[in-house]
């Protein structure tokens, strides 16, 4: 199981958390065990259901709706600033495409080993960035979040955290933050490693210790290792996993590395898993929702905590038992189905809709 160390961290966390009107305790794990605290509810990019994800209107308004956490992805300017973005390519969460002097930026890179033609945050200086505005990445499907289109910036990390510390004073309650290193291995390619500055902002705004509502993510295992070993830091990591395929530049799969051995492993270096949520109850072959794995308990067993992602409310993203209509884009039972992924014995989610968390979890 996870070292005391890294049990400690999680559980001053935990301990931190305060409990919000009307949530009730999380419920014991489907597959046994004690009853854990309340679950959380990350803002997963704030509260994109409902704003254009990454800007500052996103993360304040995901806080006012009762989100424990906000997420915020990190890659990094031509002048090493962190800033919140979904992608190091923004030609399709801001409005550069209409910016002429911007047009010779546009080329292609290999991303991961992926071929990405667009602009990109590692060619503009921060100063250019803030000519830009965010637009709404998936206008087809949340056609009413368009009505936002070129009204915010692209924020900076520290700008995020210094909306977290006022909005935290305002409503009277601790929010935390959990940043993901984006491609990691690319930016560290390029000369523009995350991870120093990374710990750098945390330490400055004095979140880099025990009890800070703070967790770091990152779908590279090599990342995370060397947050923990070289950089020390003391806060909470959380590795993602997909659902097939494994890390950039990694010969283990995400399934190897979450086996009981695999998360043995990580309990040495990491707090807990971010799986994508079919790993924790997959869908059958008519896209129904199919019997939970053992994924949770085997996790709970060595020691660390699971937070699955992405929790919508659309149709489209929902099981088929619980879409309601023909269209895709209109909501469906997205609070059952999040009170079925909670029943499993989840640490939290992370939901474009916090609200939609908030209420879920206090009717399991």
């Amino acid at each position: 199981m996870a070292d005391r160390r890294q049990v400690l961290r999680f559980g001053a966390v935990a301990a931190a958390t305060p409990v919000l009107a009307g949530a009730v305790s999380a419920p014991a794990s489907a597959h046994g065990g004690r009853p854990d605290r309340k679950p959380l509810v990350v803002g997963h990019r704030g509260a994109s259901g409902y704003r254009p994800e990454h800007t500052l209107a996103s993360y304040e308004l995901a806080a006012r709706l009762g989100a424990d956490y906000l997420e915020p992805d990190l890659v990094i300017t031509k002048d090493g600033v962190l800033v919140c973005r979904h992608e190091p390519e923004i030609g399709g969460t801001t409005d550069v495409a209409a910016h002429p002097e911007f047009a010779d930026r546009k080329r292609t890179v290999s991303l991961d080993g992926v071929s990405v033609t667009g602009w990109f945050t590692h060619d503009f200086t921060l100063a250019e960035l803030k000519t830009l505005r965010a637009v709404e990445r998936i206008p087809a499907v949340r056609q009413q979040n368009t009505l936002y289109d070129g009204l915010f910036e692209v924020p900076t990390f520290q700008e995020m955290l210094d909306l977290r510390k006022r909005l935290s004073k305002e409503l009277g309650r601790d929010l935390g933050v959990f940043p993901e290193t984006k491609h990691p291995t690319y930016f560290q390619k390029l000369g523009l490693a995350l991870e120093a500055p990374l710990v750098r902002t945390l330490r400055r705004n004095g979140l880099d210790r025990r009890g800070a509502k703070v967790f770091v993510q990152s779908f590279e295992a090599a990342n995370l290792r060397e947050l923990a070993d070289k950089h020390r830091v003391q806060v909470p990591l959380v590795f993602l996993t997909g659902a097939t395929g494994g890390p950039f530049n990694d010969p283990r799969s995400y399934a190897d590395y979450l086996t009981p051995a695999g998360l043995k492993e990580l309990s040495q270096f990491v707090d807990g898993i971010g799986p994508e949520k079919s790993q924790i109850i997959p869908r059958k072959a008519d896209g129904t929702l199919g019997t939970p794995t053992s994924l949770v308990a085997d996790a709970h067993a060595a020691g660390l905590k699971v937070i699955p992602y992405t929790f919508r409310n659309e149709n489209q993203f929902l099981p088929a038992e619980l879409r309601v209509g023909a269209d895709p884009t209109a909501y469906g039972k997205a609070i059952d189905e999040q009170v079925t992924f909670l029943r499993t014995g989840i640490d939290g989610l992370f939901t474009d809709n916090p609200d939609t968390g908030v209420l879920a979890r206090t009717l399991v």
